[in-house]
């Protein structure tokens, strides 16, 4: 592992963009200038943004400064995780076999069908009436 200023990684999920540094550190992680702790509540979202960092075991080896812009609380959460990733595999190439196992390096493409004429939703029909 070469001794560089950062590692960079770039995430993305639904409409949102995370672009992750990872710094040689204690393991604090900062997403838009404040601790992930604060600006993400629920249990599963912060499981989200540690994954990748628990899987290869690396928790308490990097900082993370993140900006991510755009979706909504569950699409930022997964864009930082596959960030993290990816700046993970920039810093140490031998971790991209335990990240791809674990579908950390896949980029979700699943994103919100759009709207079509005649419906009331992508899929949702008007209510038929026979009578």
């Amino acid at each position: 592992m070469d001794k560089k200023a950062y590692y960079c990684g770039t995430g993305r999920r639904k409409e949102a963009v995370a672009q992750v540094r990872l710094f040689s550190g204690k393991g604090a992680i900062i997403v838009n200038g404040q601790p992930y702790e604060e600006r993400y509540n629920r249990l599963v979202h912060r499981q989200a943004v540690l994954g990748p960092l628990e899987v290869t075991e690396m928790v308490g080896k990097y900082n993370a400064v993140i900006k991510v812009d755009g979706g909504g609380v569950s699409g930022q959460c997964g864009a930082i995780s596959h960030g993290i990733a990816r700046a993970l595999v920039s810093a140490d190439e031998s971790l991209r076999a335990v990240l791809r196992k674990n579908g950390l390096l896949t980029r979700d493409s699943r994103v919100k069908e759009r709207k079509k004429p005649g419906l009331k939703r992508a899929r949702k029909a008007p209510q038929y009436t026979k009578r």
